[in-house]
């Protein structure tokens, strides 16, 4: 566990900031870097050291394409707003450029001098076409005539010719090029094939070398007869961040015109060598038509998240141990229609990845779908993978004859075109599928059962805080609960039929809705906490969640916490609370857990002497969860 670095103030190119909250783009900078402290820590194993190195370039990627993109929308717009720290965009952007070239550059010292001498110590050896043999290089070339030459295109910048598109996130090569007999030079670009891996073994040790260094040590091969003046990799973002009209009739088709026009989003970022020559950089420059404020000089190696293809390698003694989920008790000798009379008798409540999904959550919806007495299933979809149960079960049901409904979120960002494959399938099959509100996000993770036994038709609901997705379910954390609670099942099927007809939300009986109920809901249990000359004991509030923001309910936090109520929040990623201020939160304590699994479990628990609340479900507090999300919130 490590403790956010809270500063007591701040200053913004001169001008002195708000202390009562942190900006959210800052924060998450301070987050990804807790990622690459990891990659720096020798207390972990080493390949998984290599992810988190490789994880942290990931996020950075999703970072630049949509929250960067934000501001850069925000400052050529003219936004005068300020965010929540009193900052603007232009400042912000200021900040995160200084800020991020900082840490890239500690990522790639953290590579070069930690890292790879590591691995190399361990048989695992990274190196440049410099490092080979010449038995080795006859190898490289070989290969690259075979298997790497015939998918390449050079294209150049000339009369006939303009500046090529370059697509978002791939790596290319930018290559100035001399005609000995003309003087005459061009600039051209080769696009390194997404195809093909990042890394290959060459020769007996195996040393692994980057396609774009094979690539480049073969540019003749490419421009015959002529110079290669200059070469440097280079690789550029793209704006990924896109909004759905309040009008769109059509939200499938709506969300695929939008992806398509995602691939052509504005430059935000352009990563380049930091020893790139001065001319290529100019005609970078001028063909992507980019300011000095998006070129991200990166020492050594671009593109790290590609070590994941390192960190996969297959030395066991160099990963964690592997974990091997139990089954509960009540789950290991239910079967079939066993599991739902344990769920009648009493609820279940798993803990993943340490409890197995396999057992609990697949086996629940399998079961269902499987069971006779299984008249329907209402499931929502935001993130899932072809190798989860959700989407087969809901196809095999169909096919029974039972009622299937999924409520399929169109708009889980970079989910979308898996998320549209899976709805078609569902559609072919029978299943009543729907997509939400184009304004509104369903992130509830919910699935109802609906059962006819004997005489008496009765609900099974599973509420949680993980996606039903197969992959994520052994690494992140998660938490879920299985019921047969009357009230609960009860709500869940209204809620299901108000996102699928055509109603006003109900008056739920037990779980907590947003839009609806959720953040009315929070601040009044916030606001019964409060300490009072004859409350006997000092109330504690514990909040577990991925991301802090909403400055309502920190300002309640601020308020509960001066009153004596002591408040404990673990926030894995974002969080714009300040704690230990003194006369302002100095009984708030906020920690991020990182480590092996994600942390991505959100409760809320208020404790008052012996008595307690606990509430669990799928909202982070965040505005755009409290106000724009379909959230479930179960006690």
């Amino acid at each position: 566990m490590s403790s956010f670095e809270i500063p007591s103030s701040g200053i913004v190119e001169g001008r002195h900031i708000t202390t009562r909250l942190i900006n959210r783009e800052l924060s998450w900078l301070d987050f990804n870097n807790r990622v690459l402290d990891l990659a720096a820590d020798d207390a972990q194993p080493l390949l998984e050291r290599v992810r988190f190195c490789a994880i942290f370039s990931s996020n950075l990627d999703e970072f630049f394409m949509v929250r960067v993109a934000g501001l850069l929308r925000q400052k050529v717009a003219g936004v005068n707003s300020r965010s929540v720290d009193g900052s603007t965009a232009k400042e912000i952007l200021g900040l995160v450029y200084n800020r991020v070239t900082d840490s890239i550059s500690f990522q790639a010292e953290l590579w070069q001098e930690d890292l790879s001498p590591a691995l190399a110590e361990q048989g695992i050896f990274t190196g440049e076409i410099s490092d080979c043999s010449e038995e080795e290089l006859r190898e490289v070339a070989d290969r690259f005539q075979h298997d790497i030459y015939p998918v390449l295109t050079p294209l150049a910048v000339g009369p006939g010719h303009p500046f090529p598109y370059i697509s978002g996130l791939s790596l290319s090569l930018a290559v100035i090029v001399r005609n000995p007999s003309t003087g005459e030079e061009r600039f051209a670009r080769i696009k390194v094939p997404e195809g093909l891996r990042r890394f290959f073994s060459v020769g007996e040790r195996g040393i692994l070398i980057r396609l774009e260094d094979v690539i480049c040590h073969h540019l003749g091969s490419l421009f015959p007869g002529m110079e290669i003046v200059s070469a440097s990799p280079f690789r550029v973002t793209r704006d990924a961040d896109f909004e759905i009209s309040d009008e769109a009739d059509d939200l499938l088709e709506a969300i695929e015109i939008e992806l398509e026009r995602r691939r052509f989003g504005g430059v935000v970022r352009l990563e380049i060598n930091s020893e790139v020559s001065h001319r290529i950089l100019l005609e970078l420059r001028r063909g992507l038509n980019l300011e000095e404020e998006k070129v991200y000089p990166v020492e050594g190696m671009l593109d790290l998240a590609d070590l994941s293809e390192i960190a996969k390698l297959d030395f066991p003694d160099l990963h964690y141990k592997k974990w091997a989920p139990v089954t509960q008790r009540r789950l290991a000798f239910s079967k079939g229609s066993d599991l739902f009379a344990e769920i009648r008798n009493r609820d279940i409540f798993v803990h993943h990845p340490y409890d197995s999904f396999e057992s609990s959550v697949a086996a629940f919806i399998r079961r269902a779908s499987a069971d006779v007495s299984t008249i329907g299933i209402k499931a929502t979809v935001y993130r899932t993978d072809d190798d989860s149960p959700i989407v087969p079960a809901l196809i095999e049901a169909a096919e029974r004859g039972k009622q299937s409904v999924c409520l399929v979120e169109l708009k889980a960002r970079f989910n979308e075109e898996q998320n549209i494959e899976h709805s078609r399938a569902l559609e072919r099959a029978g299943v009543h599928v729907s997509f939400g509100l184009p304004n509104m996000k369903i992130h509830a993770k919910t699935v109802l059962v609906v059962r006819r036994e004997g005489d008496v038709l009765r609900r099974y609901a599973h509420i949680g805080t993980g996606n039903y997705h197969d992959g994520t379910a052994r690494l992140y954390e998660d938490i879920g609960l299985f019921t047969a609670d009357e009230e609960i099942t009860s709500d869940i099927a209204d809620l299901f039929n108000h996102l699928t007809g055509f109603a006003s939300p109900q008056q739920f009986r037990k779980i907590i809705v947003a839009p609806f109920t959720l953040r009315d809901r929070i601040v009044n249990e916030i606001r019964n906490m409060a300490v009072t000359e004859d409350r006997g004991k000092r109330p504690r509030i514990r909040f577990k969640v991925n991301s802090l923001t909403d400055s309502r309910l920190i300002n309640e936090l601020y308020k509960v916490s001066q009153s004596g109520v002591e408040v404990d929040v673990v926030v894995r990623g974002i969080c714009s609370l300040r704690p230990g201020i003194p006369g302002l939160s100095e009984r708030i304590k906020v920690r991020s857990v990182m480590g092996r699994f994600l942390e991505h479990s959100r409760f809320f628990i208020f404790e008052d002497g012996d008595e307690r609340k606990v509430f669990l479900g799928s909202a982070d507090l965040m505005p755009r969860n409290l106000d724009h999300r379909i959230e479930v919130v179960v006690p």
